[in-house]
């Protein structure tokens, strides 16, 4: 079965200004590799829809919900934290951004497919229950994770985050629901400057120190996320995929290639042919080094679709 790859035009509005480095270009740069390198043509194209409230309250709090509504601007720029900030289009963009993980949800429980990539922006992993942080409004991830959890009454399901900083608004979210699994690399000490020291059964948090190789990120996913995972068993796989680690990636300060993310994501898509039923949900979060970025995505691509 293809590849589902979910996207919407508004997440190309998002617009947090010209020096800012989460921009739209970060989608044109993957999608024109993608169609460089032969592949979209065999991916199965979709539209996001627009997540709904009840959705998002299942990780937001509502009050946290309703500023972001009530703050959306009609022009101009409104500052949720001191990197993170809205335009007129950013809420329009930041709803199908979270709608697009929770299709890819139903549509892999639905059998349409195996697995799904959501080239999506605003990213997701670092806001948590109450509060937008490092770029992120929703928790794209999270939101699609318990998605899975209550409409689809999955019992385990497991998040892999790469990206070069640490998920803590995902953490902030599951750290006490044993029903979700976090494993984590990331650069440390790093923004969001937390991480290494609240784990627990279910939140493997492995901490990268600069310049880290992309050898060494394979043993820390081989000696402490495989076996995690491999114990807990998930139901569906989701990815919070940030490409930031990349050795070109001025903003990440860690030595990951393009092999490094093909091979990861091999190793996740063995894990998930082995309990999940080949089920992984791919969500786009950072990566700024454009050229970098449409590669890493390419060959993360690569592997989910077989091809």
């Amino acid at each position: 079965m293809q590849t589902i790859y979910l996207t919407h035009p508004s997440c190309l509005k998002h617009d947090m200004g010209s020096d800012h480095p989460e921009c739209p270009a970060r989608m044109h740069a993957i999608e024109d590799q993608l169609i460089a390198s032969g592949l979209m043509q065999f991916l199965d194209y979709q539209q996001a829809p627009k997540v709904t409230k009840e959705q998002l309250l299942r990780v937001h709090s509502e009050t946290y919900v309703e500023s972001v509504f009530a703050r959306s601007p009609e022009s101009g720029l409104v500052h949720l934290d001191g990197d993170t900030a809205m335009n007129p289009y950013s809420l329009e963009a930041a709803l199908h951004a979270a709608g697009a993980a929770v299709k890819a949800v139903d549509m892999l429980m639905a059998q349409q497919a195996e697995n799904a990539f959501c080239n999506i922006r605003p990213p997701g992993h670092h806001a948590g229950r109450e509060n937008a942080a490092g770029f992120c409004i929703f928790n794209n991830v999270a939101v699609a994770a318990a998605h899975a959890i209550a409409q689809h009454g999955l019992q385990r399901v497991a998040i892999a985050d790469f990206d070069v900083h640490h998920g803590d608004g995902t953490e902030n979210i599951f750290h006490d629901d044993p029903r979700v699994m976090l494993c984590s690399t990331f650069r440390h000490p790093y923004y969001p400057y937390c991480g290494a020291e609240s784990g627990n059964e279910h939140i493997i948090n492995v901490p990268l120190k600069a310049e880290t190789s992309g050898e060494e990120f394979r043993a820390a996913v081989t000696q402490q996320w495989l076996p995690a995972f491999e114990r807990f068993q998930p139901q569906m796989l989701f990815i919070s995929a940030g490409f930031d680690a990349h050795r070109e990636d001025d903003m990440g300060g860690l030595a990951l290639r393009e092999a490094d993310y093909a091979w990861v994501t091999e190793e996740l898509k063995a894990l998930a042919s082995r309990h999940a039923e080949r089920r992984i949900v791919s969500v786009l979060e950072g990566g700024y080094a454009l050229n970098a970025l449409g590669r890493s995505v390419a060959a993360h691509i690569n592997i989910l679709s077989g091809l």
